[in-house]
C-alpha cells in the first residue's frame, strides 16, 4: 500500500493582483513556505500558465516544470474546470458562463463549445509533457436546470442528455487516453455529474471509458446529504484525484438542500475551511489509504467566513495531521512464526 501524497493546494482561489498572488514564482514560494508539496494548477489565466504552449513546445513544458519544482513543489494536476464546464451549456446558462469563454467566443455558442473541446486536448498533452498522469475538470450541463422533476420530464430526456454529454466527451477521453492520463470529473452541483448515480449513466453512455475517473470531494456530498464515505466503497477504482475541503449542512425551519436563494453565509449548507465544517476526515483519509489511493491530498479553499490566507496556513497542518503513513508490517508480527508448510500441517492435524 501507498501513502498519500500532500499536502498540496488548488490555487485557483488564491491569484490575485497583489504580490505574492500576482506571478507563479510569488504564489509557489508562498506555497512553499507554508509547507505545502503540492500545487494544482489552473489553465485558464495565462498570467501564471499557458496552456497552449506546454502543450506544443516540450522544452518550455520541462522549463515551467523545473520552475515549480525550484520552489520544492510538484505539479499534482492541471486543472481545466471553467473551461471543461463550457464542453456542455444549456441555453439558460449561455450568457452566464460566457464569462468562462474568451471575447472571441462571448454570444457564440458552437465557436466557444469549439475553443473548449481544443483547451481540453491541449490539456492532455500539456499534462503528459509535464508527466502528470491525472487531470481535473468539470462535465458541464445540459440538464441540470431540470434536476427537480417539475415540470415533469419529458420520457427520454435524461436518456438523450447524456447520449449527448458522452458523444462531446468520448474523443476527448480518447485524447487523454492516448496520452496516457486520466480525466478526472469533480462531482459538482450545477453539472449533469454530480452524485454517484449520475456518474454511472455518464459511464455507460462512454462504454466504460477507462479514462473516464473522478475527483473525489467530500464537500459537495454533504451538501447533498450522500454518504461521502461509502462513495468511496463504490468507486475508488475511479478515484484519480482528491480535494481535501469542508462543508456543513445544518437545515433549519425555514429552509434546507435548497438553501432559499440566499448567499453563502445564509445558507443551510455552506463551504468551510479545513476543520470547521462536519466532514469526518479521519474517516476519508482512512478509507483513501485502504483502497491505496495514488494521488494527492489537494486543499481546495473555499469558506465562507475565514480569509482565505488562514485558511491555507491552517490546512497545510491539518492535512499532514490526516495523512496516514501506511504500515510495512502487521502490529502482531512479533507473535508469528516462520512459515513452514509442514509446520502448518501438523498445526491441522493432517
Amino acid at each position: 500500500m501507498k501513502t498519500i501524497k500532500g499536502p498540496a493546494i488548488f490555487l485557483a482561489q488564491f491569484y490575485g493582483d497583489k504580490p505574492p498572488f500576482n506571478t507563479i514564482d510569488g504564489i509557489c514560494q508562498w506555497a512553499s513556505s507554508l509547507g505545502y508539496k503540492g500545487v494544482q494548477i489552473p489553465t485558464w489565466d495565462v498570467r501564471y500558465f499557458d496552456l497552449e504552449k506546454v502543450a506544443n513546445d516540450t522544452v518550455f513544458a520541462n522549463e515551467y516544470k523545473a520552475k515549480i519544482n525550484s520552489y520544492g513543489l510538484e505539479i499534482t494536476e492541471l486543472s481545466t474546470h471553467l473551461q471543461g464546464q463550457l464542453i456542455a451549456v444549456n441555453p439558460a446558462y449561455d450568457k452566464l458562463f460566457d464569462g468562462f469563454a474568451p471575447d472571441s467566443c462571448k454570444n457564440n455558442p458552437s465557436e466557444r463549445y469549439k475553443w473548449a473541446v481544443q483547451q481540453l486536448k491541449w490539456a492532455a498533452k500539456a499534462s503528459q509533457n509535464l508527466g502528470l498522469n491525472a487531470h481535473a475538470t468539470f462535465s458541464g450541463s445540459l440538464l441540470w436546470q431540470m434536476v427537480y422533476p417539475w415540470p415533469q420530464r419529458p420520457a427520454g430526456l435524461v436518456d438523450e442528455g447524456f447520449t449527448e454529454l458522452a458523444k462531446r466527451w468520448t474523443p476527448i477521453l480518447n485524447e487523454f487516453d492516448n496520452c496516457g492520463v486520466d480525466l478526472c470529473y469533480e462531482v459538482h452541483a450545477g453539472e449533469d455529474l454530480h452524485d454517484g448515480i449520475s456518474y454511472e449513466l455518464f459511464l455507460d453512455k462512454v462504454n466504460q471509458h477507462p479514462r473516464a475517473c473522478l475527483l473525489y470531494d467530500p464537500s459537495h456530498f454533504v451538501l447533498q446529504c450522500l454518504d461521502y464515505v461509502t462513495y468511496i466503497d463504490h468507486y475508488h477504482e475511479r478515484i484519480k484525484a482528491c480535494h481535501i475541503k469542508d462543508a456543513e449542512f445544518n437545515p433549519n425551519g425555514k429552509q434546507g438542500v435548497y438553501g432559499g436563494y440566499q448567499n453563502w453565509v445564509d445558507r443551510a449548507g455552506r463551504f468551510r475551511s479545513l476543520g470547521d465544517g462536519q466532514v469526518d476526515f479521519k474517516k476519508v483519509f482512512s478509507k483513501l489509504a485502504h483502497y491505496d489511493f495514488p494521488g494527492w491530498a489537494v486543499l481546495e479553499w473555499e469558506c465562507c467566513y475565514k480569509k482565505q490566507e488562514d485558511g491555507a496556513r491552517e490546512g497545510v497542518e491539518f492535512i499532514k495531521n490526516h495523512i496516514i503513513r501506511v504500515t510495512d508490517k502487521a502490529f502482531d508480527d512479533f507473535a508469528g512464526v516462520q512459515q513452514d508448510e509442514e509446520f502448518n500441517k501438523k498445526v491441522l492435524g493432517i
